[in-house]
């Protein structure tokens, strides 16, 4: 069994015999510099450092536009007549999955997916050394690669050249992000983000209540046309609320996306998966002669469902609003800084699996 990673933050000190890095002027008080502000990823950070995502967020806001717009027309123009006709419990239901859709989106698109930390030069050093001369005469796995037993499965852990370590099990490298994720699902343009360990209960929990407020809200608008085309026909009342006509259409050519995606993501959930894994086939016995199972499922669906969206919420472990070093530096150029005597890199450490 493959022990838990831990990861620490450790400062890059200067190395030895190294020529002394060139000092900034003495200004007076100088502000100083959170990590935030020298991260290697690509990310965009809000807040001094509190909230983060991804760079490309042009789909993030279309999102959030259709939801914000096709929510408003059904208020203003659907709920006066539908409350007075029918219930009053229509307006709350469609405002309570309203506040439960934005607040999941936002927590999902400006919460930490689950990025590990940079490997540090010295460790990244240290790691070339071990590959180099791994030691022993038996067998030794491809070059660049490690292999660990969980649960009675062999797992191969790659390395990544950009964050210079051994990725844990069930991470991936962003293209997009630029970071190793824990327990990568994917990146989605729709949120703005990568969706990983930290935040996908957040995602999943968005799909599956995005999915009840369009269906409320195109079965509501079908009430609401039936209910005016009594008195007076269909046509005139497309024509009395031509913004109920702009919802249904809206409605009914994402509903069909939306409940795919939830029944999709539902699957994954009972079957501890990820849309990584799951893509990539890696615990098909498709894949291999050999028996090839998951071996993070509990085999049993409440387990994993627990497991999934119910665990504790594990922390953060790039230190986001951390402060820089006095010894470091920044250097002209995105994403870079310097410690005096040691090579360019980010301060944050990503540990090897034990």
């Amino acid at each position: 069994m493959m022990k838990e990673c831990e990861y620490r933050q450790i400062a890059l000190a200067p190395g030895n015999g190294s020529t002394p890095g060139p000092q900034a002027p003495a200004t007076g008080k100088q502000r100083r510099r959170r990590k935030w502000e020298s991260f290697a990823g690509k990310n965009r950070f809000f807040c001094d450092g509190r909230l983060m995502s991804g760079r490309q967020s042009g789909a993030f806001y279309l999102t959030l536009g259709l939801i914000f717009s096709t929510s408003g027309l059904f208020f203003g123009f659907d709920c006066p007549y539908l409350t007075e006709n029918l219930t009053l419990a229509i307006p709350i239901i469609a405002g309570l999955l309203f506040l439960f859709v934005v607040s999941t989106l936002l927590h999902t698109s400006f919460t930490d997916p689950g990025i590990l930390p940079r490997a540090t030069p010295d460790e990244a050093a240290d790691l070339e050394r071990q590959i180099d001369n791994p030691g022993g005469s038996g067998y030794r796995p491809p070059p660049r690669t490690k292999e660990v037993v969980i649960n009675g499965q062999t797992v191969k852990l790659k390395y990544c050249f950009s964050c210079k370590m051994f990725r844990p099990p069930r991470t991936s490298h962003c293209s997009l992000c630029d970071n190793c994720v824990e327990r990568f699902d994917h990146h989605c343009p729709w949120v703005g983000n990568c969706v990983g360990k930290r935040n996908y209960r957040f995602f999943y929990m968005f799909l599956l209540s995005l999915s009840f407020l369009t269906a409320f809200i195109f079965a509501c608008v079908i009430t609401h046309l039936t209910l005016r085309s009594q008195n007076t026909g269909l046509l005139n009342a497309l024509q009395e609320t031509p913004a109920s006509a702009l919802e249904l259409v809206v409605c009914f050519f994402s509903v069909w996306s939306i409940l795919g995606l939830s029944g999709f993501h539902t699957y994954l959930v009972a079957s501890n998966l990820t849309t990584n894994e799951d893509i990539k086939g890696s615990w098909s016995s498709k894949r291999s002669s050999e028996e090839n199972t998951n071996p993070y499922s509990y085999n049993s669906i409440v387990s994993n469902c627990c497991a999934v969206l119910c665990g504790p919420m594990p922390p953060s472990l790039i230190d986001r609003r951390g402060f820089l070093d006095p010894d470091q530096i920044q250097l002209p150029g995105p994403q870079r800084k310097v410690s005096q005597g040691a090579k360019p890199e980010v301060n944050l450490v990503g540990g090897d699996p034990q």
